[in-house]
């Protein structure tokens, strides 16, 4: 049983999703949780009590990964429809959705800065996206078969991704290449990440084995067997001396890096919201274990709390305690009930030598459901939020321009890189009333637009701002015989005296621009869209 001040301690449920939940993040400020699930939605919960929980619908498949943005004004997710998506996270539902890769989406990653975000695909490959350009910039190939995960280093210099192909591999950011390699012989790595100061990385094994590497020297400093089912997701301590890792075993397990130990055993999610299309469910059935596998778990960014989800569709919320405590104090108090089969290592934060540790010792076991009575069960009132699509990117064009002057700016990109008429307090300001959202059925500009098009809106965007007047000043100064057809369409437009500014100076911009490719290349082609356009 345990009693013990320091230990983990389950804090609540949040129940809302209809499936298995796949992925889940904390917020940077610690108030809120982002859960991703098989039932193709995101939530986002609030701790507040009786707050309510916002559901994010868009997504066509299962979403596989979420994680908000270093700042905390962005959701990435990633989906099996292909696609990743950035989500305002407020009741309003605009995205920015990121179209590249060929194959489900498995796993999104924003760099420390929040400048960039990492995406790993089953078609083999891991690309990189600036979030400042909302542009697609470059992709890593060398993985031979399905990229289950990728992560920046703290610092944003590597990328490590694992792939079923049994390799771990690490990416400099600069050059483009792969600069290491770690192999496995039986099972390959389902989740991977580095520790908080970037030295090492841990990774969840199919095997039911988690590892620990040195990148510096290229070392397996540590080698866990604690689980009895695969190894499905791990997370760091932001202080870098505790691991926690999720099985299909049923269970979360906590490992002390500094002593190369397991301490706690925590058990809580279960089996009776099965759902046959998830093979790790099949095992759970089959083993007769009432344990239900647990397909992620991360800490907050401050350690104070963790959370767990798995195939029971539940969403459970621990409070960390054991780190609140000196260590030489919280090392004292296990001693006392646990038996070591080895001297510690205090000389390193990490064993200096590969370091094999088997489940041989007695340790601590929770089971919240057989010890908490009075345990807080949330079920909020859950909001569904539309999704409204805001801007659309591909791996070959650049960002779209929201409809109608839509300030995207000030939603999408990381608030220390905007000017002040687009900085997240402005944007706060703006109404959120998603009653005034446009439905599908009522968009004039179709999302997928072509590739022509596409660059010439990109190279148009600073003149967004210029009035028709201007623009037609600016352009009879840089070009000193202008084409007589766009005279006379100026002239048209004036003495018609058109009343909507918008229309004109579309109409205006894309006469003058299609005008002068017609000049030059004479292309039917081009002729008959300008056609199109002007009527």
């Amino acid at each position: 049983m345990a009693s013990a001040t320091e230990d983990p301690v389950l804090e609540r449920y949040f129940k809302g999703h209809k499936a298995a939940i796949t992925s889940l993040d904390f917020s940077p400020n610690g108030k809120q949780l982002a859960t991703a699930s098989w039932d193709t939605f995101l939530m986002l919960w609030n701790f507040k009590p009786h707050a309510r929980a916002y559901r994010y619908v868009g997504h066509k498949d299962v979403v596989t990964s979420v994680q908000f943005s270093p700042h905390g004004n962005l959701l990435a997710s990633a989906s099996r429809d292909r696609t990743v998506r950035l989500w305002i996270p407020d009741k309003r539902g605009k995205f920015s959705e990121f179209k590249a890769h060929t194959a489900p989406v498995r796993s999104v990653d924003f760099s420390a800065d929040g400048q960039f975000l990492a995406t790993a695909s089953e078609d083999k490959s891991i690309k990189v996206w600036s979030m400042y350009r909302q542009r697609f910039l470059y992709s890593l190939y060398r993985h031979t078969h399905w990229v289950r995960c990728a992560k920046f280093s703290p610092d944003g210099r590597l990328i490590v991704s694992c792939s079923e192909d049994k390799t771990i591999k690490i990416w400099d950011t600069t050059n483009k290449q792969c600069v290491n390699n770690f192999s496995d012989s039986v099972g390959f790595a389902n989740f991977v990440d580095f520790n908080p100061s970037g030295t090492c990385i841990a990774s969840a094994g199919s095997d039911q084995t988690v590892k620990v590497w040195d990148v510096r020297v290229n070392k397996l400093l540590q080698h866990y067997q604690v689980h009895s089912g695969g190894v499905n997701c791990i997370s760091f301590h932001p202080s870098g001396n505790y691991l926690i890792t999720a099985s299909s075993d049923g269970t979360l397990k906590i490992l002390d890096l500094l002593e190369g130990r397991l301490i706690y055993t925590l058990q809580g999610h279960t089996v009776r919201w099965l759902t046959p299309v998830i093979p790790a469910l099949w095992e759970a059935e089959a083993s007769g274990s009432p344990e239900g596998p647990v397909f992620t778990v991360s800490f907050s960014k401050g350690g104070e709390l963790f959370a767990s989800g798995g195939a029971d569709t539940q969403v459970l919320l621990w409070r960390t305690n054991f780190d609140e405590l000196p260590y030489k104090g919280l090392n004292k108090r296990n001693l006392k009930r646990l038996h070591f089969d080895s001297p510690p290592h205090l000389l390193d934060i990490y064993p200096r030598t590969p370091h094999p540790h088997e489940e041989k010792v007695e340790t601590v076991e929770i089971n919240p459901k057989l010890e908490v009575i009075d345990l807080q069960i949330s079920t909020p009132p859950v909001v569904d939020i539309l999704s409204f699509d805001s801007t659309t990117t591909t791996e070959t064009s650049g960002r779209t321009l929201p409809d109608k002057g839509e300030e995207a700016c000030g939603y999408f990109l990381n608030p220390s890189l905007l000017s002040p008429e687009c900085s997240p307090t402005t944007t706060k300001k703006k109404t959120e009333d998603i009653s005034d959202l446009p439905c599908e059925s009522q968009r004039s500009i179709p999302l997928a637009v072509t590739d022509a098009l596409e660059h010439i809106m990109e190279q148009l965007n600073v003149l967004t701002q210029i009035s028709p007047q201007g623009l037609w000043r600016h352009l009879t100064d840089c070009e000193k015989e202008p084409c007589e057809n766009l005279e006379s369409s100026y002239d048209l437009l004036k003495e018609n005296h058109v009343k909507n500014h918008f229309v004109s100076f579309c109409t205006i911009v894309l006469y003058v621009t299609f005008s002068l490719f017609i000049r030059h290349l004479f292309s039917l082609k081009a002729i008959a869209l300008f056609t199109s356009c002007q009527i």
